[in-house]
């Protein structure tokens, strides 16, 4: 799998990754972990973008976005989708 949109896997991470920093950067007031969210979310972005993104790496930034940002309401459906999104990529080694 590469980054170049063949993987239909990467290209619903990617748009649900683009949806969530999208609706992250328009929320209002201030966010104790916005750079946070905002770091973990380009780390996913660049990850799926050069190649077969590990399992593990993925949930890893997944949990760091969750707390981050997991109790702004505005943002629980775009973060849904992004964790759906990386249960696509299938369970960790063992799990």
């Amino acid at each position: 799998m590469t980054g170049d949109g063949s993987d239909p896997r990467v290209r619903a991470l990617r748009v649900a990754v683009a949806r969530l920093r999208r609706q992250l950067a328009v929320l209002p007031g201030e966010l104790a972990d916005r750079s946070t969210a905002d770091d973990e979310l380009a780390a996913l972005d660049a990850m799926v973008s050069h190649g077969a993104p590990e399992v593990t790496r993925l949930r890893r930034s997944l949990l760091l976005i969750a707390g981050a940002v997991g109790s702004v309401s505005a943002l629980s459906s775009a973060l849904s989708e992004v964790r759906e999104r990386i249960d696509g990529f299938g369970e960790l080694p063992g799990g």
